[in-house]
C-alpha cells in the first residue's frame, strides 16, 4: 500500500470505515459535529482521499476501497521498515523494553505465533 494520508485525514476515515457506507450529506453532517468542518472542507477532504484510492463517492455515498485493518497492517509495517530497519524483533524488543505487556497478551501473542507456525508448517 504507496498511499499516505495524513492524521485529520486518518479521522475523516475512520469515521467512514464505522458509518459505511455513508451518504454524503450525512458524512457532512457528522464530520461538523465530530470535526468541527464546514461543508466544503469535508469534500475537499473527500475528494482527495478518492483521488487517492482510498476512498469513493458514488452517487452520493462514500464507501471505502481499503478496510481498515489492511490500512493499519500496512501501516504498521510502515514504522518497522522506517523505525527498525524492517527488524520485527527490534520492534518487539523496543515495545518490550517498556514493560506495559500483559501475562493475558503474551499469551495472546504466543497463542498467534503458534497459529501461524502451524499454517505456515514450520
Amino acid at each position: 500500500m504507496e498511499f499516505e494520508i495524513g492524521a485529520v485525514q486518518e479521522r475523516f476515515v475512520d469515521l467512514v470505515w464505522k458509518k459505511e457506507p455513508i451518504g454524503s450529506g450525512e458524512l457532512v453532517k457528522l464530520c461538523e459535529k465530530e470535526l468541527n468542518w464546514k461543508k466544503p472542507t469535508t469534500y475537499t477532504v473527500l475528494r482527495r482521499l478518492c483521488e487517492k484510492g482510498v476512498l469513493q463517492n458514488e452517487n452520493g455515498i462514500v464507501t471505502s476501497l481499503i478496510s481498515r485493518d489492511a490500512y493499519y497492517s500496512a501501516k504498521s509495517e510502515r514504522v518497522v521498515e522506517d523505525s527498525y530497519e524492517g527488524s520485527l524483533p527490534a520492534f518487539i524488543a523496543a515495545f518490550l523494553s517498556r514493560g506495559k505487556l500483559t501475562g493475558k497478551e503474551a499469551e495472546e501473542i504466543q497463542a498467534m505465533i503458534e497459529a501461524f507456525r502451524k499454517e505456515a508448517g514450520v
